[in-house]
Order: C-alpha cells, then sequence, then structure tokens
C-alpha cells in the first residue's frame, strides 16, 4: 500500500543547512548533483528540529554502495548485516545508507536471496587425471532472518518510503531533503515528536524480535529526549525484554556506551531497572543490587551516574575505563572480600573479581579484557594515593592511568565526605607538577607506556692474536 508523505517547505521549520555539518553537506551536494536523491535521515534530522546539536549526520540515498565508492575517493564499504558506506573527512566520519526495503512489507523473493554466481551453459569436459571442476559457490543472501525472526543480515534495496517504513521509530524516520530544503515525513513522525512520544514503526513485538537492540534504544531516546514510550511499544518491550540477551554482546557493549555516556546516564539506569533491562544486560550485578550490604540498600551506582551526568554537561570527558570503575567498583570490592575471606591476597583476590565478572558479562554486555585490566589498575593503585613521601608522588603521577584512578578517588570522596584532604593534596601536587616538568618525560598524559626498549649492547671484540713468527736457524 502506498503511502503519501506529508512535505513540510522549508518556510515552516527551521532546519537550516547552516546547522548541519559542512561535510554532510558536501556529501548531499557530490549525490546530489551526481543524479541521485539523498536525505539527510534519523537522529540528525530529529534533534535539528527539536533544537538539539546532533552527534552524528547519516545520509540515505538511492544510489548503492559500489555507486557511493566511485563518487568519492575517502569511501570505506563496511558492514555484512547492512552494508554502509562510510565517507572519511579529517575530522569525522559521514555514514551513507542505500534505501532499504522494509522486511515486514518487501521480503526478498526466494529465488533472488538464493542467487548463485554465473556459470556457462556449456563446458568442455575435464581432461582425464584432471580435477574435477568446482561448483559454483552461493552468493550470500541479501535477507537473512533467524527462525524467531531476527534479522542477520538486511541489504534488500528499496525506495525512500520503504526505508522509512523499516526504520525503528517514528520520530528517526523524517528525511531532510537537499534538493528543496524540504522535511519529508511517511509515517507520523512530527507528530509524536511534538508530543513527545517513541512509538515503534509497525507491529511492536515483531520489531523488537527482528532486533533486540531497538528495546535498548528506546530508553536511551527516552531519558535523552524526556519523551515517553507509547503504549503498545511499552507493552511490547515489557513482554519481549528477555529477547535482549540474544545481541550480539560486542553490539551490546557499544550501546551501554552510549546509554550511560550521553548526560542522562542516571535516568537512562532507572528506566532500565523499571523496564527489566538492567537484569537482562548485567544478570549478575543486578541480583546484587537486589541484597543489601550490612543492612543498607545498594545506591552507589545511580550516584556515579549523576556524577558522569555531571561531569559530561560541564564539558569533561568521561572515558569507558572510569565508567565502568564507577559502575562497578562496589560490587567488585566486595567480590575481592570474598576471595581474601577464601585465602586469596589482596591483589589476586581483586584480579579474580575481574576475571569473574568479565567471564559472567561475555555473553550479554562484552566488556574489552583491556577494559577489565584498566579498571582493575584503577581500584588497585587507590592505596597508592596515601604515600605522600620521597619520590613515590612524582613517580605516581607519571604512570599511564594515573588520572583516571584520581578520577576514582574524586567520585568516592564526594560521594562519602572522606579523604577531602587527600583529594586537594593530590590536586595541588598535579598542579605543582604539570607534565614535563622536572626534567621527565610526562608518562600518563598519552597514555603509553614511556619506551623502555634497551639499548643494544656493543659487543666487545676479542683482541687479535698476533701471528706466530717463525725462527730461522
Amino acid at each position: 500500500m502506498a503511502i503519501t508523505p506529508v512535505i513540510i517547505p522549508r518556510s515552516r521549520h527551521h532546519v537550516s543547512r547552516a546547522s548541519i555539518s559542512r561535510n554532510a553537506v558536501r556529501v548531499l551536494y557530490r549525490l546530489k548533483e551526481a543524479g541521485y536523491r539523498s536525505y539527510l535521515v534519523g537522529g540528525g534530522v530529529r534533534d535539528l528540529l527539536l533544537g538539539r546539536e546532533p552527534k552524528d549526520f547519516d545520509i540515505a540515498t538511492d544510489a548503492t554502495p559500489r555507486d557511493v565508492k566511485k563518487l568519492f575517493r575517502n569511501c570505506r564499504l563496511i558492514g555484512r548485516r547492512f552494508r554502509l558506506a562510510h565517507i572519511h573527512f579529517h575530522d569525522e566520519i559521514i555514514e551513507v545508507a542505500t534505501f532499504r526495503s522494509s522486511a515486514m512489507e518487501a521480503p526478498e523473493p526466494e529465488e533472488a536471496a538464493q542467487e548463485v554466481l554465473p556459470v556457462p551453459e556449456a563446458l568442455p569436459a575435464p581432461a582425464e587425471g584432471a580435477a574435477e571442476a568446482v561448483a559454483p559457490r552461493p552468493r550470500p543472501p541479501r535477507m537473512l532472518k533467524t527462525e524467531d525472526g531476527m534479522i542477520l543480515r538486511d541489504n534488500v534495496f528499496g525506495t525512500p518510503e520503504d526505508d522509512a517504513v523499516r526504520r525503528d521509530f517514528t520520530v528517526n524516520a523524517l528525511f531532510y531533503n537537499i534538493a528543496d530544503f524540504s522535511v519529508i515525513d511517511y509515517i507520523g513522525g512530527i507528530d509524536d515528536l511534538q508530543r513527545g512520544l517513541i512509538r515503534l514503526i509497525g507491529d511492536p513485538v515483531t520489531r523488537f524480535t527482528e532486533d533486540p537492540v531497538r528495546m535498548v534504544r528506546a530508553v536511551r531516546f527516552t531519558a535523552m529526549l524526556g519523551f515517553t514510550i507509547e503504549e503498545q511499544t511499552e507493552r511490547a518491550l515489557i513482554e519481549v525484554r528477555d529477547k535482549v540477551a540474544l545481541a550480539s554482546p560486542s553490539r551490546l557493549y557499544e550501546e551501554t556506551l552510549k546509554l550511560f555516556l550521553l548526560g542522562a546516564g542516571e535516568k537512562t539506569y532507572q528506566l532500565l531497572r523499571k523496564y527489566g533491562l538492567f537484569g537482562v544486560l548485567f544478570p549478575h550485578l543486578n541480583d546484587w543490587l537486589g541484597a543489601e550490604s550490612d543492612g543498607f540498600p545498594h545506591t552507589r551506582i545511580g550516584k556515579a551516574l549523576e556524577w558522569v551526568d555531571a561531569c559530561i554537561q560541564a564539558g569533561r570527558e568521561v572515558p569507558p575505563t572510569v565508567l565502568f570503575s564507577l559502575i562497578l567498583g562496589q560490587y567488585l570490592g566486595e567480590q575481592a572480600g570474598k576471595h581474601q575471606a577464601g585465602g586469596a591476597s589482596a591483589l589476586p583476590a581483586l584480579e579474580l573479581a575481574v576475571a569473574g565478572l568479565l567471564s559472567e558479562q561475555s555473553k550479554r554486555v562484552l566488556i574489552p579484557r583491556k577494559i577489565g585490566i584498566a579498571i582493575r589498575d584503577i581500584l588497585w593503585n587507590q592505596h597508592r594515593f596515601e604515600k605522600r613521601q620521597g619520590r613515590h608522588p612524582l613517580y605516581f603521577l607519571r604512570r599511564p592511568g594515573f588520572f583516571e584512578a584520581f578520577e576514582y578517588l574524586r567520585f568516592t570522596s564526594e560521594m562519602s565526605g572522606e579523604r577531602r584532604d587527600l583529594v586537594a593534596w593530590w590536586q595541588d601536587f598535579i598542579k605543582s607538577h604539570p607534565p614535563g616538568s622536572d626534567g621527565e618525560q610526562a608518562e600518563g598524559t598519552s597514555g603509553r607506556p614511556p619506551d623502555r626498549t634497551p639499548r643494544k649492547r656493543r659487543r666487545k671484540r676479542r683482541p687479535r692474536s698476533k701471528p706466530e713468527t717463525k725462527t730461522t736457524t
């Protein structure tokens, strides 16, 4: 069934090219000049209409990924699940996707999905003793789903209308047309934007099953935009929330960073717990939150995320190592205490706690091993702040990871009200010893350990023995 779009002319909206990335505008015009349709799409249009500064500028076009690559020398094609073109500029990557057909409305014909490489009809018989001809290799299907309906691959191209229908939420399915500067709305996104609703396009249960990460994204947009989840979408989310566990653990790690590092982490955390998604993402941590320690509930994670939000809103970057240390620190401390009670010494106990957590999380949110090592170092280095005599403070300051450990100290001090004099002492020490002072290399500023490659020792040559002189008689 054809959908008649609502066209909002430039005179009736405030989206301006001046608010769009210059690189994105260049890509839009290059595609247009080459004869292709090209639209700014998704969250960028949504945020511009809300008066927010977009994080990314994504583009949709009727040019295929190969067409895009021919137009831009700085283009790289990525992805199997969704084939995308990334156009690299000095300080930005513009993502370009080809209009896709909705999996609900226009599934790819079976014969097209099972397309094989062309083979000549008549082939000469192989010579006697020669190897048999290799059978034609089927091309991978452009549309692939599991038995439950989760999409594994979606590279069936379609029209702008098809592309709008297959997007996740109505507020993310708005197009900005560079040809006449209008905004195109196929499915009521403008109305939901004005009402502050997060509404899934199509049947919510089916769409959440196709891509369970949409449930996590629904919560993130709700918290970030201050919206509410539409009633049917909310019911479906609660009904199929356990399917989030089927999503790729590495993808869920990236989504977790977005959940907690966009300035609304504490509100996002509360919504995740409300809808039961936090328990799916972090099952063991969620069980620990449900229990009390010494008669007190665990409130550390919420306070940690409030602190992270305040840092981000003040323009301070919070690296993932600090984020996860703040979220997991108290839990890991208690787990390490249990290992110590079992006879392990302090550092091995902490290492066992971190290793156990990484193993528990590997099937849900895959925290990289290097992040786990950094978390261990941040927690272990807390006792070093007590040593303020001699050259130890300067040596510690120059070590990689010092500033991440200091951020953890600052948070725990602000939350508990303790060790404030220690934090103040280190703040003064940091100011009086800027990187590169005292004629020493600032090892901690680059995040990389200093080059300690040993110099090659010159081998001493053995003295040549003098040739024996023969005496004649």
